[in-house]
């Protein structure tokens, strides 16, 4: 019988989520394979939902190699982070580096990455760059998503936070434990550990196509650190409730005192209405606020599922299957 149990895990995992990579993953894998990592490494590829042929390459991938490497395939497309935490769950290694499909960020610099963590002592260490290739959207989502990040998480200013990242162990296995529906990996680590560095890679241009984060999917993102780790937007919309509730007694004093003591009747109803209908948009904003806060609440305490993996590949598996067929 084949022998598919590993004698001792690998040193570095590396965990990349596919999504209309069909024209890079491959060529992402084969540079992966040819870097050495002292105690050995593996490679974690989770196909969220693409809408080419990126599942078929994939299991091409692991059907014809003798390395360490693991393809999940998800029922559709769940979401960057999503994806990476399934993948986090199926590595065995001491560290964990996150990385994307897009040759972005180069095979070469995993290393140097993994060596500058390890060196250093670090729980998780980030990659910032001298020069962002991005399209301009694409840098102020970036920016203002940082922004967000320095307000509302426990986050050292002035760190970036990347996708491209080296995590230690302990780290992945508490953020793996999190199975609510809306995960944000940087928020969940934030919440563990403060022993975080960074360190200059390089930054190039995609290989192919454009950017897959939409306008619509950086408001998610936004949304998800926002109302999944920090209540400061209820704690604004109370002290703003508060300062409009003063400013109507001051008001209100104002038009009676005019009332009583000049004989006036306040003029100025147009603006009046200007302002009621200025304030109850302001209320609406705040309730929806509340209705989203509840409705995260009702969707995790509902088990919607983070994700879902259709299949599991592993080629360790797929050699002992060979394996045992040729016996036959």
């Amino acid at each position: 019988m084949a022998q598919t149990q590993k004698t001792k895990n690998p040193n570095l995992s590396i965990v990349i989520p596919v999504y209309n990579g069909s024209k890079t993953i491959e060529d992402l894998v084969k540079r992966l394979l040819a870097i050495e990592i002292p105690g050995g490494k593996e490679i974690v590829l989770v196909n969220d939902g693409s809408q080419d042929n990126s599942a078929e390459i994939c299991q091409s991938i692991v059907a014809n190699t003798n390395e360490e490497i693991t393809f999940l395939d998800l029922t559709r497309n769940f979401g960057e982070h999503n994806a990476v935490l399934t993948g986090m769950r199926q590595t065995l290694g001491h560290w964990v580096i996150t990385m994307d499909d897009d040759f972005q960020n180069a095979p070469e610099d995993v290393p140097e990455l993994f060596n500058f963590a390890e060196k250093n002592d670090l729980d998780v260490a980030y990659t910032h760059f001298p020069n962002k290739q991005h399209t301009i959207f694409r840098n102020l989502g970036s920016r203002f998503a940082n922004f967000t990040a320095n307000l509302l998480l426990n986050k050292p200013k002035g760190l970036y936070l990347s996708s491209f990242r080296c995590i230690r162990r302990i780290i992945v296995d508490n953020i793996s434990s999190y199975t609510g529906p809306y995960p944000y990996i940087d928020g969940l680590i934030f919440q563990i550990t403060d022993r975080v560095g960074s360190l200059e890679v390089r930054h190039q241009q995609r290989s192919h196509g454009r950017s897959n984060y939409t306008f619509s999917q950086l408001i998610k993102l936004w949304l998800n650190i926002f109302l999944n780790f920090s209540t400061l937007p209820l704690r604004v919309s109370l002290w703003f409730g508060i300062f409009l509730a003063l400013l109507s007694i001051i008001g209100i004093a104002y038009v009676f005192m005019d009332y009583y003591y000049l004989g006036r009747i306040a003029p100025g109803w147009a603006s009046l209405m200007s302002v009621l209908l200025a304030f109850a948009g302001i209320q609406f904003i705040f309730v929806g606020i509340l209705g989203e806060y509840l409705g995260r609440l009702y969707l995790t305490s509902s088990n919607q599922p983070q994700s879902i993996v259709r299949s599991l590949t592993n080629s360790r598996t797929v050699k002992g299957t060979k394996s045992s067929s040729n016996r036959k």
